[in-house]
């Protein structure tokens, strides 16, 4: 069974009838096949109805989806060799960041990103997601890595943010931050970003300063979280749907106000239902940026990721 969201309680029922009829059927030999089909288009036609008109705040609630992608799933999925690489070389290993080399279709890469964990025990261990500074800086050292041997990155995002604890903060949380921005942009080779959940903040920005920012349909990017915005504009976190509407952090304002280069359709209800079907339409689309970008000079990617962060907003503007 799915966990369901708030919005998704009269297909939460139809699913629910489904599961009471496959128990029935089990027991007593009925053939119940006709009305379990019926209800499924019921299920379908209702999940394409809610999620074709999803507000803000919905989107929100399925970027923080419990089931969807993970970036342990999207590396088993996307690419082969993996060889994880650990620790800054400095402090400690942040288990909140992966990354290392693989192959991309073939190619030598860099994959690296943020992990939240699925069961409660790995989400203490990654610490949800949220990076702290020894973790920006084993990015650094994958992108260094990256320049020494002339090999593209593909960054994926999931996180709430940086972690904010006191010892993140004492062991320079806002430098690290800036020093991984400027690492993505001072890359040679090309940088793909892509937003699979919650784009949140700096503690996004440090991975996906990128050539090319790719972003799932349901995704969220945004410059502080809605329940933040809430409490410093209202001082109450329960305005954080007000706050999300506010915000204009979906894939489709991203892709409006030029911050993200494209959207990664997702299956029917979300990536969470269909993730096989959700990393091979992610697949596609990186390789896409990434053929784009495979002529370029070293100079010319610089240029061109400059060019990116300081024209955003333009469009919009216009």
């Amino acid at each position: 069974m799915h966990h369901f969201l708030d919005f998704e309680k009269p297909i939460a029922a139809l699913e629910g009838k489904i599961e009471e009829l496959r128990h029935l059927g089990g027991d007593s030999g009925l053939n119940i096949a006709d009305e379990i089909g019926k209800l499924q288009s019921r299920i379908d036609k209702e999940l394409s109805q809610t999620y074709k008109k999803l507000g803000p705040w919905e989107k929100v609630q399925v970027a923080r989806h419990p089931e969807r992608p993970k970036l342990v799933q999207i590396i088993a999925h996307m690419f082969t060799d993996f060889t994880p690489l650990s620790g800054d070389r400095n402090y400690a290993e942040d288990y909140a960041i992966i990354g290392g080399l693989a192959r991309f279709q073939g190619q030598p890469v860099v994959v690296m990103g943020t992990e939240k964990g699925s069961t409660t025990e790995q989400r203490i261990k990654r610490n949800f997601g949220m990076v702290r500074p020894e973790g920006y800086r084993k990015a650094i050292r994958l992108m260094e890595l990256a320049n020494n041997f002339n090999l593209p990155v593909l960054s994926f995002v999931d996180t709430a943010g940086a972690y904010p604890g006191r010892g993140a903060e004492e062991r320079g949380q806002a430098e690290a931050i800036a020093r991984s921005i400027q690492a993505c942009l001072n890359l040679k080779t090309p940088l793909i970003s892509a937003i699979v959940g919650e784009g949140g903040s700096g503690g996004a920005i440090a991975l996906a300063t990128g050539n090319r920012v790719v972003m799932f349909e349901h995704a969220v990017y945004s410059v502080i979280s809605p329940e933040g915005c809430a409490s410093i504009l209202w001082r109450s976190s329960e305005k954080a749907q007000i706050a999300a509407e506010a915000l204009r952090l979906t894939a489709q304002d991203m892709k409006q106000l030029g911050v993200i280069d494209a959207i990664v359709v997702e299956p029917l209800g979300g990536a969470h239902r269909q993730i096989k079907q959700a990393l091979e339409s992610l697949s596609v689309e990186l390789l896409r940026q990434l053929d784009e970008l495979q002529g370029l000079s070293p100079a010319e990617l610089r240029a061109d990721r400059r060019k990116k962060y300081v024209t955003i907003g333009n469009a919009a503007l216009a």
